[in-house]
């Protein structure tokens, strides 16, 4: 989640759970697995008659997409729902969805009007139109408002609006949501925020049926009403959810090749295999037509499987090691750069992502825009770091390296980064103790500073350099007992830089002050860039139309099989 600078307060427990929101989640739920029933055929791709079935690793916490903070939950709203801008295909490049165009600052960026989609409805039969947008963005940002409220025990608070628009009332940086016609909407800002329409893209803000929430706003986690490509079917608890092809969908007349046509299933099931050596033996045992959450140890057995492919997913993650710049010696920046160069990153990455990584350079994926291609990685160069500790008086160093006790997205296997490391280091003179705790007390404790130095990640959400290097490495994000800059990298010029970008429209200036901020950042080296991560996910050959999503919410809409297995 991005931060706004002056008005944004997000708790530790919120990181936590967004931190790793977007992929895997099967060891961090812990939920039973359900490798569920035979074999299965498709049907005449295109035909509306085929049954599409998705493995993944956890169940979703809540089908209302406000309060919802997992990733899992966010892959079946996807089918559900629909925002108002959306990202085309395998990329970050903003689409129109229930907006009819992707709406230009004006007012020096302090207001957006954004003309909507006539002859959409919800799947209750109810019109979507301007006050439905309305009453959706007064339900997510007025703690007075009567439907303010989740459900189903799930306590986000509305998290992904507090991250992305700053908080709630006179915190929230919209101003005012105004109806102007029944199909033109007007958003009015306190101050301008540069990724504002890319904000609108995001899964969480799906717009959801007014008649169905007043109806039972207590129940409409697992009750949802979109107008998305599928209507919600059933809900089988840490098993599977069944969505069924909306009919009238306002997008299938519309191009494929922006990510819209169909529905062409006449069904998908979202089934739930927290076991990973269950979910790729269901794949290929043709109990799914796709599986995701692979590792990269079976990346080559599922590509030598007859009738099986890979797609990898863009990458949208980058995976880290954080050192504490206010503890000692990692407050020399001579010593952080030391232990970039003491790392033997290609062999690492090769060692433990195979081809399922690629080694980072800087400290956000290339794939968003405002990343500055011309920062290179620190070479693998002992000596060199040998040479800056002794320049920095440090010989002998006794540390602890802190690594994560389950996979996340942005680092399946963390200890055997921590063991490569730690072999590195040693090279060079430095013996790092590995360390790791329960996943609920490591990120407490990092977020609290007690470490020397932490592997960690992030996932990103809204295709923006803000959502990684504001959250990631501001000053603002360095708070005692819930801090998202773990590094506790403090400096005032790159601050200044962020809050420029993040507060302003024209993309030229946020060019100019990301790359600077990004140049500035590599030479005081807060951390050593790992990896950036292409998730892989298993297909059917018979599956076709399915385009892998950076975020790794995937639509479904486009989806069809083939012939039969």
């Amino acid at each position: 989640m991005a931060r706004t600078q002056k008005t944004r307060k997000l708790s530790r427990s919120d990181f936590l759970k967004l931190s790793g929101a977007g992929l895997t989640g099967a060891a961090l739920f812990g939920m039973a697995g359900c490798g569920g029933g035979g074999t299965i055929s498709g049907g005449g791709g295109g035909t509306g008659g085929s049954t599409f079935v998705f493995g993944r690793g956890a169940d979703s916490i809540s089908l209302d997409p406000i309060n919802a903070v997992d990733g899992e939950s966010f892959r079946a709203t996807r089918q559900i729902f629909d925002t108002l801008l959306d990202f085309a295909p395998e990329s970050f490049d903003m689409i129109p969805a229930l907006a009819t165009e992707v709406p230009e600052a004006e007012d020096d960026g302090l207001s957006y009007t954004l003309k909507l989609r006539k002859g959409v409805k919800f799947h209750d039969g109810t019109d979507f139109n301007a006050d439905a947008v309305k009453f959706n963005f007064d339900r997510w940002r007025d703690t007075k408002n009567e439907y303010h409220k989740g459900g189903g025990g799930q306590t986000s608070d509305f998290a992904y609006y507090i991250g992305q628009f700053g908080g709630f009332d006179d915190d929230s940086v919209i101003e005012s949501v105004d109806v102007i016609d029944d199909y033109t909407v007007k958003f009015s800002l306190k101050e301008p925020q540069g990724p504002f329409t890319r904000n609108l893209t995001m899964s969480p803000f799906g717009i959801a049926s007014p008649a169905a929430i007043k109806k039972n706003v207590d129940d409409f986690w697992q009750e949802p009403v979109g107008t998305g490509p599928f209507t919600f079917g059933t809900w089988e608890r840490n098993s599977q959810i069944r969505v069924e092809a909306n009919k009238d969908w306002w997008g299938t007349d519309l191009p494929a090749s922006q990510g819209y046509g169909g529905p062409h299933l006449k069904e998908v099931i979202i089934r739930s295999i927290p076991n990973n050596t269950q979910r790729v033996a269901a794949l290929t045992g043709n109990q799914l037509n796709a599986a995701d959450g692979l590792v990269p140890d079976d990346v080559p057995a599922v590509k030598q499987q007859e009738g099986f492919t890979l797609e990898f997913r863009p990458p949208n993650t980058v995976g880290y090691l954080a050192m504490n710049n206010e503890k000692e010696p990692f407050d020399d920046p001579k010593v952080r750069q030391a232990f970039n160069y003491a790392i033997n990153m290609p062999k690492l990455v090769e060692a433990v992502l195979g081809e399922t990584g690629e080694v980072a350079s800087n400290y956000m994926p290339p794939l968003l825009p405002f990343f500055n291609n011309s920062i290179k990685p620190y070479p693998y160069d002992p000596d060199k770091a040998k040479q800056l500790l002794e320049d920095a008086g440090v010989e002998n160093l006794e540390t602890e390296l802190w690594y994560m006790p389950i996979p996340r997205p942005y680092m399946p296997d963390a200890k055997s980064v921590a063991q490569i490391m730690q072999q590195n280091l040693k090279d060079v003179g430095v013996n790092a103790k590995l360390v790791t705790y329960e996943w609920g007390t490591y990120i407490e404790k990092t977020g609290k500073g007690d470490h020397t130095m932490c592997l960690l990640g992030w996932t990103g959400d809204n295709g923006d350099a803000d959502n990684f290097l504001n959250v990631l490495l501001n000053s603002a994000s360095a708070t005692p007992t819930e801090a998202s800059n773990v590094a506790y990298y403090k400096n005032p010029e790159v601050d200044k830089l962020l809050l420029k970008a993040q507060t302003t429209v024209n993309e030229s200036a946020r060019k100019d002050a990301y790359y600077k901020a990004q140049e500035i950042m590599h030479e005081d080296a807060p951390w050593v860039p790992i990896a950036y991560v292409k998730p892989p996910i298993g297909l059917q050959d018979a599956v076709k139309g399915f385009d892998p999503n950076p975020t790794s919410s995937e639509a479904f809409n486009p989806v069809s099989l083939s012939g039969g297995k």
